[in-house]
């Protein structure tokens, strides 16, 4: 009778591993289909913004939304989030238009009709032809006020780390993408199947450049306790926690006011060319002739 308790028991256990295998394995394979839901689709065309096409380093031209900046205000180099669009990027910086700032609503691969797979570094590639088409049409790092929504903010993080930047506003930002599944699956062991993990945590103490980090003390996708975490490691930066705001916070009043009020702050930017310069190459993502659509 034991032996046939036994038996069971160690059936039970074997069929709840394999089921657990399984679900780990798919949760594996799926990870960045459930990372970045990409709508698919042209998407439409707001207001004021042209459509844009720049090439990345790996070959990939990318579809974004721009409109230039009014002399003496820089350039908003806008990363939203994972389920999001350039377009609803457009929507998030409806305030900061009007005062004369410029807006490059960055997009990502895969993203409303783009070519290519997104994934971690693969935003980073994306980014980087992004600022190098603001440099094109004569608008330096130095002029540029990234701005990275959830996810974006990983993408924002690192490259206000590779670039002197005129500033960074992080809105809803994660500590790290690792961090977030595993408070998401603490059952899992996600350090050893998360492929993308935007360590922002490990980057933002080297930024050398005024930060704001927005964040709503109602958001339960990403906790509050990730923006503390990274104005702890960054302690020139400004926080601002938003009462009574979620996850949605960019698109919400509070955030553009807190934004403008940070810009304000700023230095004026030098202006942009009035047309874009010669030279620059393909991989480093500067704009072909042509590429402006109407």
């Amino acid at each position: 009778m034991r032996a046939r308790t036994r038996r069971r028991l160690l059936i039970a256990l074997a069929a709840l591993a394999a089921g657990y295998l399984a679900l780990a394995g798919g949760l594996f394979l799926a990870q960045r289909a459930l990372i970045y839901p990409a709508p698919h689709g042209p998407g439409g065309r707001p207001a004021g913004f042209a459509p844009v096409t720049y090439e990345t380093a790996d070959g990939l031209a990318l579809t974004a939304g721009y409109r230039p900046a009014q002399a003496g205000r820089p350039t908003i180099l806008y990363f939203h989030g994972n389920g999001a669009d350039w377009q609803s990027s457009a929507v998030a910086t409806g305030r900061l238009v009007p005062q004369g700032y410029g807006v490059l609503a960055a997009e990502y691969r895969g993203y409303r009709g783009n070519p290519g797979r997104p994934s971690e570094h693969g935003l980073y590639a994306d980014g980087r032809a992004a600022l190098a088409f603001l440099r094109r049409r004569g608008v330096e790092p130095s002029a540029v006020v990234i701005v990275g929504n959830s996810i974006g903010s990983g993408v924002a993080v690192q490259m206000a780390r590779e670039h002197p930047v005129g500033a960074l506003v992080l809105v809803s930002p994660f500590a790290s993408l690792s961090q977030v599944v595993a408070e998401q699956f603490p059952w899992l062991p996600t350090a050893l199947l998360l492929r993308d993990r935007f360590e922002n945590i490990d980057k933002i103490g080297a930024i050398d450049a005024p930060v704001l980090i927005l964040h709503g003390d109602a958001d339960r996708l990403i906790p509050p306790a990730h923006a503390r975490a990274l104005a702890a490691r960054q302690p020139a930066a400004e926080l601002a926690i938003v009462a009574g705001a979620g996850h949605e916070l960019a698109w919400r009043a509070e955030a553009e006011e807190r934004m403008l009020a940070f810009l304000d702050r700023l230095p004026a930017a030098p202006s942009a060319d009035p047309e874009p310069r010669a030279g620059g190459n393909a991989g480093g993502g500067d704009m072909r002739p042509g590429d402006e659509q109407p």
